[in-house]
C-alpha cells in the first residue's frame, strides 16, 4: 500500500507506469529533467495535488480496481 510517506523513487522503481497517474493529477516534475525525490506528501505539497486523491489512485490501481 502507497501512503502519504512512501518515496516517490520507490513507487517509480517498482511500477514506472505510475508516472502516468503523477502526471494527470498535475505533478509534472516526474517527466522533466529535474525529477521530484521524496515522499508522496512532498509532492502532493509542492504542486498542490490533493493528496487523498493521488493515493487513491494509486492504490487503486496496485489493486487492479
Amino acid at each position: 500500500m502507497i501512503t502519504k510517506d512512501t518515496l516517490i523513487e520507490e513507487i517509480l522503481g517498482k511500477s514506472p507506469e505510475k508516472a502516468r497517474i503523477f502526471v494527470e493529477m498535475g505533478a509534472p516534475c516526474l517527466v522533466c529533467g529535474e525529477p521530484f525525490w521524496g515522499t508522496v506528501k512532498e509532492l502532493c505539497e509542492k504542486y498542490q495535488v490533493d493528496v487523498d486523491i493521488l493515493l487513491k489512485r494509486l492504490n487503486e490501481e496496485i489493486k487492479g480496481v
